[in-house]
């Protein structure tokens, strides 16, 4: 039978895109369908047919398959070579091969036409559960967010991802409800895979649920710092959840409550809308003490002491004559949560009920001391494990220290006499002592040769400052270039101008000459005087000053015009 192809093309596509089906498959299934049918109208079951789907020529073919014998013992499988030729002249059949009956969709009845389209419905049906067992096989234990589609007394039905679950009553949290198109969040509990599909259970009221809102909301939760120990939660009334922190810096409560109770908050207004009253949560610090955690399970109540049973797994706790109502809690929710969370049978008396009976027990402080002294130990053993694996390396012998941490003396020590040969050197070229070498422990004498030279020599001391005032001085002779008289006259001629009014002026001959005075004056003999270093003239520079104060010395200095000067230099400041 021949088909429009592009039709059928675009149909097949329209549900693979709908439903998720792959358009092989949904061929495979139509070939099935087909094939149960036909099979039907022909009247058994063990009838032999085969059905061909063509997309390319757009045919679908069908055929009744015969088996070609010699003799025929069941004419509804067989047909004899005699017959098969005559049918098929075109062909030549021999015993043993197929005869091929064709047969056209037209010919199908319309029952049989029904019953094809009521198995491929069934086939999808089917396929779309197996694709969503694959969808939420990986999404057991999350939380996953859908849209109310029906709402009865029941429960409420929720499309999720291409396909509705249904949330019955029991599993909501307490009297909570919702209308038609209200996002609501589901836990999935579990996907059973069956011969019908796959089933999906979902809920609200299970500790799964109140799990993920913690590691939703909580970071530390989520990258494993706290650690949920367990939970034990009656839906809409109260839970109590158990966290361990794994950082010994880390509060586990006080993370999971946040500044102000603002985490606890947000969890909080999840749980529920149906009543004024929110669902209450206990954080509770997990301990590997057991009085101590059956004590803290009993939050908020206060217990004051415990008698434990750890083999029968029994518990007696006591409290105050006056929150013994406050540690059963409503309707005994509270001594429940803390049965199935701890794990062990607890019955509760008052103070006065023990002290009649007699009954001795353990404090609450007496079991908190104990479990801050073992904290204690176990975090000091710690300490010295850790210090020992820091200090001692396996295979290495005892004192070994790193390559990075000794220290090469010889090989420090020949760099810096190296370093300090080097300084010498350099200073010694320049002409100047070494820079480290005190000023104190300095001696300089100057010596004058006959050969016009003067040099300076540094003598550096090795003995000690003490023994300084032992050395004998030694006088050298020095030769002076310019006479006392000389001297004498040029002191006499500047106490004349000090004596004289001050004026603003600049003359550098004048300051010329005052320098060639202080450099006479320079040229008194120093015997082993303690000096800094200074530059000392040569012969022939001697020579120029003594010429050139010669020079000015026919210049008379009443002749000149200090206030020409003064004017000269006043405009050159403007």
């Amino acid at each position: 039978m021949a088909i429009n192809a592009k039709d059928f093309l675009s149909a097949l596509e329209e549900i693979e895109a709908s439903k998720g089906i792959s358009k092989d498959a949904v061929l495979q299934m139509l070939e099935d369908s087909l094939i149960r049918a036909f099979r039907k109208q022909l009247g058994g079951d063990d009838a032999a047919v085969k059905v061909n789907i063509d997309l390319e020529k757009g045919a679908i073919d069908m055929y009744q398959i015969k088996e070609v014998v010699d003799e025929v013992e069941d004419d509804f499988l067989q047909i004899s070579v005699t017959d098969a030729n005559i049918r098929d002249a075109n062909r030549k059949y021999q015993a043993g091969e197929e005869f091929h009956i064709p047969a056209s969709i037209d010919d199908l009845r319309k029952a049989t036409a029904l019953s094809v389209k009521s198995m491929l419905k069934q086939k999808f049906a089917e396929a779309e559960k197996n694709i969503l067992y694959e969808t939420f096989k990986d999404k057991i234990g999350t939380i996953i967010t859908g849209k109310v589609e029906k709402v009865d007394e029941r429960g409420i039905s929720v499309n999720i991802i291409k396909t509705s679950v249904y949330l019955p009553r029991k599993e909501l949290i307490g009297d909570e409800k919702f209308v038609v198109g209200e996002t609501i969040k589901i836990y999935v509990d579990d996907v059973a895979g069956g011969t019908k599909g796959a089933h999906i259970v979902v809920s609200r009221s299970k500790e799964g649920f109140l799990r993920c809102l913690f590691t939703e909301e909580i970071h530390e939760i989520y990258d494993g710092t706290i650690e949920i120990k367990a939970i034990a939660r009656e839906a809409g009334e109260r839970s109590k959840v158990a966290v361990y922190s794994h950082n010994p810096n880390v509060d586990p409560a006080g993370a999971c409550i946040g500044p102000n109770g603002s985490r606890i908050q947000k969890i909080v207004a999840q749980l529920g809308n149906g009543g004024i009253n929110k669902e209450k949560i206990d954080i509770i610090g997990y301990s590997e003490n057991p009085a101590l955690y059956i004590l803290e399970a009993l939050k908020p109540a206060r217990a004051l002491g415990i008698v434990l049973d750890t083999d029968e797994k029994r518990a007696t706790t006591i409290v105050k004559d006056d929150s013994l109502s406050l540690a059963i809690g409503r309707r005994g929710v509270n001594v429940r949560l803390a049965v199935r969370l701890t794990g062990y049978n607890i019955d509760i008396i008052t103070e006065s009920d023990a002290l009649e009976s007699g009954l001795v027990y353990q404090t609450y402080e007496d079991v908190v001391a104990e479990e801050s002294e073992r904290l204690a130990t176990v975090k000091a053993q710690l300490t010295s494990e850790t210090e020992e694996v820091i200090n001692v390396l396996t295979g290495l012998p005892e004192g070994y220290i790193a390559p990075q941490d000794r220290i090469y003396k010889e090989t420090m020590s020949s760099v810096e006499s190296e370093l300090e040969d080097s300084l010498d050197y350099g200073t010694a070229a320049r002409g100047e002592g070494p820079y480290d070498v005190p000023a104190t422990e300095k001696e300089t004498v100057i010596e004058t040769k006959t050969d016009d030279e003067v040099q300076v020599a540094e003598i550096q001391k090795d003995e000690p400052v003490a023994e300084k005032a032992e050395a004998v001085e030694e006088l050298k002779e020095v030769k002076i270039a310019t006479s006392l008289e000389e001297l004498e006259k040029s002191l006499e001629e500047e106490a004349v101008k000090a004596a004289a009014p001050v004026r603003k002026r600049s003359s550098r001959r004048n300051v010329n000459k005052f320098d060639a005075s202080e450099d006479s004056e320079a040229a008194t003999p120093v015997v082993s005087q303690k000096v800094e270093k200074m530059s000392i003239y040569t012969e022939e520079e001697l020579r120029a000053i003594e010429e050139e104060e010669k020079a000015e010395e026919v210049y008379v200095e009443d002749n000149i015009d200090y206030d020409e000067f003064d004017k000269y230099y006043d405009e050159d400041i403007r």
